[in-house]
């Protein structure tokens, strides 16, 4: 019990921010670009408050990591904020700045996961290898990592499926948009045959590398 209490403590705020902040850079390039929607409903916001689901943030998360240590694997927290509110018919270009909506949110989880490197190389420097907050700085890479890499994968309505869609022709996105619905049950299909995760290996070496030169 003890080390579930301390899991949670090292992952709740890494956690917190990287879901959080990822909406809030969606509702911040959506009004960059001509709608103002998340901003008129308060969204575009650096408080993890007003994105937190209840459920998505919290419960969620808390249920994962108990599953993931119950089962003896490494603990894990994962979750979702409440979705920023995107009408797209109100940007300057539908369609094409629908991609840089998209991918405000994996590039901002990029840039956490640069800071808690800085951070990271901070703590040892510092000779902390061996504290809380070094805990925590690796969580936050490796949490940002991951959600960015999953979001980015080309299922919709994840990040990389709008990317997608925003860069076929237009028969063929029309087409492509019929999977939506079905696109949760895509990823969790991937999930438990163990093909999400060799999926995300390409965009996780690749941020790996990135967030490598900052420490």
């Amino acid at each position: 019990m003890n080390d579930i209490i301390q899991t949670i403590a090292v992952y709740a705020i890494p956690v917190i921010f990287a879901i959080t902040l990822h909406e809030a850079a969606h509702g911040y390039v959506a009004r960059m670009l001509g709608d103002p929607t998340a901003y008129q409903a308060g969204r575009v916001s650096l408080n993890p408050a007003r994105h937190i689901d209840p459920i998505g943030t919290l419960l969620v998360p808390v249920a994962i990591l108990l599953a993931s240590k119950l089962m003896g694997s490494p603990g894990m927290l994962f979750g979702w904020a409440k979705p920023v509110p995107v009408d797209f018919g109100r940007l300057r270009r539908p369609k094409k700045d629908m991609a840089w909506v998209a991918l405000a949110g994996p590039a901002a989880n990029l840039f956490m996961a640069i800071l808690w490197a800085l951070s990271l190389r901070l703590f040892i420097e510092s000779g902390l290898q061996e504290s809380f907050w070094f805990e925590m700085a690796v969580a936050g890479v490796n949490v940002n990592l991951v959600l960015m890499a999953l979001n980015l994968l080309p299922i919709l309505p994840l990040d990389g499926g709008r990317i997608l869609f925003s860069l076929l022709p237009n028969r063929l996105a029309w087409q492509y948009s019929k999977i939506e619905p079905y696109g949760l049950v895509i990823v969790i299909v991937l999930l438990v045959t163990d093909v999400l995760w060799l999926l995300m290996r390409p965009v996780l070496g690749l941020g790996t590398t990135i967030v490598q030169w900052f420490l």
